[in-house]
């Protein structure tokens, strides 16, 4: 399965400069069973209603329950939460 994660960061919160740790973060997930990739990207828009950045994390069932209780999506929620304007979870089939 698919699993996307979109963000948009509030104004004035300078995201890029937390883009090497951000990718960190979800790259250590793969370290999971059932977490077979994840890719972070950019949005290539600078316009202001686009999103900043999606995360598209590549999964099993069981590997969605092992992301969603591992240390670093508590610690992703936990840092940027603050700092989101908005976010959409989305998932799909390969």
């Amino acid at each position: 399965m698919k699993h996307y994660i979109i963000a948009k960061f509030r104004e004035g919160y300078d995201w890029k400069s937390e883009l090497d740790r951000i990718r960190k973060i979800f790259l250590a997930t793969e370290k999971y069973d059932g977490v077979e990739s994840v890719e972070v990207r950019t949005s290539c828009s600078d316009r202001p209603n686009r999103a900043h950045l999606m995360i598209l994390i590549h999964v099993t069932p069981e590997g969605l329950r092992n992301y969603d209780a591992s240390e670093e999506h508590k610690t992703w929620k936990e840092i940027y939460g603050p700092h989101l304007e908005s976010k959409a979870i989305f998932d799909c089939e390969e």
